[in-house]
């Protein structure tokens, strides 16, 4: 690469698409956000190719390589020119509960592909509901975003396939998956970062990209913002504070069970093990909007606990570190004062990231030694204290949480997904 070169991460999240440039320094140089429509992927062209114009084009000229990370288990089946014959699946959609029982009867016990939402569970409900399709290709959407670059489908990354039903342990297939009747339809799996090709030449010209600049296999919208972070040593964990709350440990060992919502991609030579609980800032704004938030957070004193046993949810039900789907929310009583009330939740919600992490210990995982906060709420210095209080590990703010820079960051460095030194 030239020294000058640039690199573009393309990030297509659940809330809008988001474009990021940066250096070989991992400078930011370049960024846009636009929103499109998640269920239309007619939508998802439309962003891709307005992001792209939307960057000057003296750094568009300049471009290396583009990756892209996308929903996990946001899916298409597609034709022969892999043209979607359906709307995709979303990430949320639970319409495949139908196949589940079937998978579970070949699926190893607890695998996170026995689910209504996993991207096999997706296929098995399509290629049922499209049997007329005699060929064709079942994408993710990052795969799906690259493939329409490069003009070559059927490739994913092993992030993206973990759900589908791929061994990330042995970088294989397992024999199962034939049994189910779907392994003509399974892409080829490859590790994030890999080179997939140069642009296409039409493509290049329409995006004014350099028919130079080479495509990357992608990842997921969550490991993206991981790898955004730089957390590169075991022990070292970042928790997303968004609307859920959702945690990845870096660990030297796998960790696998269902039974409490947790599991692990392949990291390069580790594990990122973690999992997600449906509280978090959804549980706050029931409450609280975000300038309220702020201003009873500067009133509460940290080191002082509350003494409220909350557990907040938005709704009934729990994915992690409880797998309840019937879990009341527990926010009573509430104190007169405000600020007592959210420092309450505050507190809940920290205790529910510190049994998460002390879970994953408890199933073999390499245990938390710091943790770096990314979303919204990792700006709440109250809570960060809260947080430290309860965790017993430093925490502090990654410096960079946008999935669209991990995925530039991933577009430079290709697959070795632990060169994660960037300036922080």
């Amino acid at each position: 690469m030239k020294p000058d070169s640039l690199y573009l991460g393309l990030d297509f999240g659940t809330s809008g698409a988001r474009a990021m440039v940066i250096d070989a320094h991992g400078q930011v140089i370049s960024q846009a956000h636009c929103n499109y429509d998640i269920a239309d992927w007619q939508s998802w062209l439309l962003a891709l190719h307005w992001l792209c114009a939307s960057l000057p084009a003296p750094l568009r000229r300049r471009i290396a390589a583009i990756a892209i990370d996308g929903t996990s288990s946001s899916v298409l089946l597609c034709n022969e020119s892999n043209v979607p014959i359906a709307p995709p699946l979303l990430y949320n959609d639970a319409s495949a509960a139908e196949q589940v029982p079937k998978i579970a009867m070949h699926a190893p016990a607890g695998h996170n592909a026995v689910s209504a939402t996993s991207s096999l569970a997706k296929l098995l409900y399509l290629r049922q509901r499209h049997s007329s399709l005699a060929a064709g290709y079942f994408c993710d959407q990052a795969s799906w975003l690259a493939a329409m670059l490069t003009g070559k489908a059927g490739v994913s990354d092993y992030h993206n396939a973990l759900k589908l039903g791929y061994d990330v342990e042995t970088l294989a297939w397992p024999a199962w998956i034939a049994a189910l009747g779907v392994d003509a339809w399974v892409p080829h799996v490859v590790a994030p970062g890999t080179n997939l090709g140069k642009l296409a030449p039409e493509v290049a010209v329409k995006l004014d990209l350099p028919a130079t600049c080479s495509v990357r296999a992608g990842t997921t919208d969550s490991i993206a913002a991981f790898i955004a972070s730089g957390a590169r040593t075991p022990g070292t964990a970042v928790t997303s504070l968004g609307s859920t709350l959702v945690v990845k440990l870096l660990s030297t060992q796998r960790v696998e069970d269902a039974r409490y919502g947790v599991y692990s991609h392949r990291f390069g030579d580790l594990w990122l093990a973690g999992g997600a609980s449906n509280s978090g800032g959804a549980a706050l704004r029931q409450f609280f909007d975000d300038a309220t938030l702020a201003t009873l957070s500067q009133q509460i004193d940290p080191a002082q606990a509350s003494g409220l046993d909350y557990y907040p949810l938005p709704s009934r039900g729990e994915r992690f570190p409880i797998n309840d789907p019937q879990m009341a929310p527990r926010i009573t009583p509430r104190p007169a004062s405000d600020v007592a009330f959210l420092q309450g939740l505050l507190e809940g919600i920290a205790r529910i990231e510190a049994r998460a992490y002390a879970l994953l210990a408890e199933r073999g995982a390499t245990p938390l030694t710091q943790v770096l906060s990314a979303g919204g709420g990792a700006k709440n210095t109250a809570w960060t204290a809260i947080r430290q209080r309860l965790l017993g590990v430093p925490v502090r703010a990654a410096e960079h949480d946008a999935a669209a820079y991990g995925a530039a960051w991933l577009a430079k460095t290709g697959p070795d997904l632990l060169d994660l030194q960037h300036d922080t």
